[in-house]
């Protein structure tokens, strides 16, 4: 807190004000002025350079100090509510946090209908080799995957839907969309990305002398589905239902680890900007009546 009078020399309180206020390090400490000055003009200039009340002197000590403290607790306060969002983050996705405070999206039971574009990623055969881990090395290496595969989701606008041991599903389409082309290329963009931060992250085990390699299966499928907050009025979740979710994992699970296994809807949707190859063999899916064709990105 910074009580500041408006006349002195060389640089009057306002001048002051403006300089704080442009400073990155000072212009979140409130500023009251205290000064003789007391017409209207001079309060709403000071209120104009972001002073957060004006007292006139003479001064009355109990209001100064009344009003000090009103404006410390309004400070914390407000550092509590700009912390939240970043708090917050580390549990639910930032997109669905920030959707809610723009007042887009509501804390209530409510679906809707999208054409989405789904992902799930597992790493092929982490959970056997993880059993002759050591637990510290175990946890070190399943939270730095899981902090740098979270990071991409947010570097290319994805909405982190959940962990899963070592899987991961997100969606890219909802609470913002870029359009459906856009969303499904940015999609198959952080997957390409995922894998080269998985071969950084090998290396970087092995230099900590853990010797684990790590591979992972992905899939892609762009589809309609219901999206939005399901569970009870006390506790939901915001995430995906439909048979074109189920595709997409099963995508995952039926890919070549190192690859991007997506569906022909998706390939229709990317083939002009990445090369595709079909899968050799038909996939058959729960809900699906026919068995599918789905192609590698390469």
């Amino acid at each position: 807190m910074i009580l500041l009078d408006i006349m002195m020399p060389d640089m009057d309180g306002y001048e002051v004000c403006e300089k704080l206020k442009e400073d990155p390090e000072t212009r979140d400490i409130p500023v009251i002025f205290v000064t003789a000055k007391s017409e209207v003009d001079d309060e709403t200039r000071g209120f104009e350079l972001g002073a957060v009340d004006f007292i006139a002197k003479p001064i009355s000590p109990p209001i100064v100090e009344a009003r000090v403290k009103s404006q410390i607790e309004l400070k914390k306060s407000n550092d509590t509510m700009r912390a939240l969002p970043e708090m917050l983050g580390r549990y639910i996705s930032p997109q669905i946090i920030q959707s809610i405070l723009d007042g887009k999206s509501e804390a209530k039971i409510k679906t809707s209908r999208k054409k989405l574009t789904m992902f799930f990623s597992d790493l092929s055969g982490f959970t056997s080799a993880s059993e002759s881990m050591e637990p510290e090395d175990l946890t070190y290496c399943i939270n730095t995957y899981l902090d740098r595969m979270a990071e991409t989701v947010i570097e290319f606008g994805g909405t982190l839907d959940k962990f899963m041991g070592d899987g991961i599903m997100t969606f890219f389409g909802d609470p913002e969309s870029k359009g459906i082309k856009e969303d499904a290329l940015a999609c198959v963009a952080m997957a390409k990305k995922m894998h080269e931060v998985i071969l950084e992250l090998g290396e970087e085990f092995q230099s900590q002398g853990i010797d684990k390699e790590l591979k992972a299966r992905m899939g892609i499928h762009t589809g309609y589905c219901n999206v939005g907050n399901f569970g009870s009025e006390r506790h939901m979740d915001y995430t995906l239902l439909g048979r074109n979710v189920n595709l997409a994992s099963r995508l995952e699970s039926s890919g070549v680890t190192g690859k991007i296994h997506v569906s022909a809807e998706t390939y229709t949707i990317i083939k002009n900007d990445y090369e595709c190859e079909p899968r050799e063999e038909l996939i058959q899916v729960k809900g699906f009546d026919r068995p599918l064709q789905t192609y590698f990105v390469k």
